[in-house]
């Protein structure tokens, strides 16, 4: 009987604790209620219109390069080439060192020639070189240079040409070194015409790039940054060796031996 009343202020504690765990339950879910409201009011607008795209964490990258960044990319592979008095260009094509280029360029040259064969690379440093190999049918040749810089670059080649699609060649031209100048492709299977004793060369890539005196020998890229061919030729209707809006190049695949393939007339000297 005596711990009648402790039980009552149990019971009435018991109560209001219940109570309060009611209003804590009850609280809750009103403040999960408002926090979702104001996230549907924010993404919204209010106005039952959809939310505005939100940008990806992990954007796709994009498969075409800017120019800048094409020449930032592919620019450490290009090399200057001074054979006697011929000034051409190259491209690094391998983790030996290897150069790719025209083989006018460097023609009359041989192993036994090599002091005649100066290699420039983009950091400066300069070496001879002697020709590997050549190929006069398809106006490439290959060249191992006695020395190579500290850090080597060597160009990504492949790549089809496509028309219309845009290109970008780095060169020499006229001495001024790594020029760099933008086109599109203009026509595939080209022909352009040389000496008869050289023969005309089949299945060239033209496009309008800018090209002159120097260019020859340098990379044709497309928007990846690869190298789809080796520039070789202008077409020259003034007979005064400028650029008049036509340049060729040997197709990337035809340049390490593939087909060359027939095609109507470019013509134009060898630049």
């Amino acid at each position: 009987m005596e711990r009648a009343p402790q039980e009552a202020d149990a019971a009435a504690a018991q109560g209001a604790v219940a109570g309060r765990a009611r209003w804590f339950v009850v609280g809750g879910g009103a403040l999960v209620v408002v926090a979702l409201l104001a996230y549907w009011l924010g993404s919204s607008g209010g106005n039952g219109e959809e939310a505005a795209p939100r940008p990806s964490a992990t954007p796709t990258p994009s498969a075409t390069l800017t120019v800048p960044d094409v020449f930032k990319r592919v620019g450490p592979s290009v090399v200057v080439i001074q054979a006697g008095k011929s000034l051409g260009t190259g491209v690094i094509a391998a983790e030996d060192g290897t150069i790719l280029t025209a083989y006018h360029v460097v023609k009359g040259t041989s192993n036994r020639d090599a002091e005649d064969v100066t290699v420039t690379f983009a950091d400066g440093t300069k070496t001879k070189a002697v020709v590997a190999s050549s190929n006069p049918k398809r106006d490439v040749a290959t060249l191992k240079p006695a020395k190579l810089p500290e850090i080597l670059i060597p160009a990504t080649l492949g790549g089809a040409a496509t028309v219309g699609a845009p290109v970008v060649a780095i060169g020499n031209p006229l001495g001024l070194t790594y020029s760099v100048s933008t086109g599109v492709v203009s026509g595939l299977n080209r022909t352009a015409d040389r000496t008869a004793r050289d023969g005309d060369m089949n299945g060239l890539i033209q496009f309008d790039a800018s090209a002159n005196p120097g260019s020859s020998g340098g990379p044709l890229l497309d928007a990846r940054g690869l190298v789809i061919g080796i520039v070789v030729s202008i077409a020259d209707p003034g007979g005064d060796e400028a650029f008049a809006g036509i340049a060729f190049a040997v197709p990337i695949g035809a340049a390490l031996g593939g087909d060359e393939g027939d095609g109507p007339p470019g013509g134009g000297p060898q630049i």
